[in-house]
C-alpha cells in the first residue's frame, strides 16, 4: 500500500533533486504532494540544475517548472506518512518559513521517515532537528549541519528516520534507502514486450 509523501519544494531548487524522487517515488505506488510557501496548487517553482565539471562548486543552469501539486497553507503534516527535502538553492530561503520549520519538526517529532539531499538539510539545521544524528549533505553545508549538532558522514547515511546523501548523483543509493524505511516492496516481473 502507498504512502502519503510530503515533498517541500522552492524556485531554483535542484531539478534532479527535485524532480526524480517524485517521479520515482510516483512509480512505485506512494503518493506525493509537492508544496512551496506562498503558491497554490497548480502554480510552479522553477528549478536549476547544478552540474559537476570540475571546477571548486558546481555550475548551475536554469531548468524546467515544476508543478506544485498541493497549497502549502491547506495540508497538514500529520496527514502524511513520510517527508523529502530536495537540495539547491530554495533550502536556503525555505529555512525562513516559520511553517517549514514547523512542519518538519512535526516528521521528527513523530519519528516518520525523513529523507534529505544535498543543501535540504539547511532546513532541517534551522528547525533544530539534527542533534544527535550521523548524516550527510552537500560538502558545503557540513559546517551547518555540524553546527546544528550532527556528526558528518561521507556518503549516502541512514540514521533512525533519516535518510541523507550528498548531491544528485547519490540517487540510487538514497532512493533504495529512503524506499527501505517505507517499507516499499517492489515486485519485479517480466518487462512487456510489444509483438512485432
Amino acid at each position: 500500500m502507498g504512502k502519503e509523501i510530503l515533498m517541500i519544494v522552492g524556485d531554483f531548487g535542484e531539478d534532479y533533486e527535485t524532480m526524480v524522487p517524485y517521479q520515482a517515488l510516483e512509480m512505485v505506488g506512494h503518493d506525493v504532494d509537492a508544496v512551496c510557501p506562498e503558491k497554490e496548487a497548480g502554480e510552479t517553482v522553477k528549478t536549476a540544475i547544478h552540474d559537476f565539471r570540475g571546477d571548486q562548486t558546481y555550475l548551475e543552469e536554469r531548468g524546467h517548472n515544476f508543478e506544485v501539486t498541493a497549497t502549502f497553507a491547506d495540508v497538514d503534516p500529520a496527514d502524511y506518512d513520510a517527508l523529502v527535502v530536495p537540495g539547491g538553492r530554495a533550502p536556503e530561503y525555505l529555512r525562513t518559513y516559520d511553517e517549514v520549520l514547523a512542519a518538519v519538526r512535526h516528521f521528527f517529532e513523530a519519528d516518520k521517515p525523513v529523507a534529505a539531499l544535498c543543501h535540504g538539510p539547511q532546513i532541517l539545521a534551522a528547525a533544530g532537528v539534527l542533534d544527535g544524528y550521523e548524516m550527510t549533505a552537500y560538502p558545503a553545508v557540513r559546517p551547518e549541519v555540524e553546527a546544528a549538532g550532527c556528526s558528518w558522514v561521507d556518503g549516502v547515511t541512514v540514521d533512525d528516520n533519516l535518510v541523507t546523501g550528498q548531491a544528485w548523483p547519490d540517487h540510487p543509493e538514497w532512493l533504495a534507502a529512503f524506499l527501505d524505511l517505507l517499507g516499499t516492496e517492489i515486485e519485479a516481473g517480466e518487462p512487456a514486450v510489444a509483438d512485432d
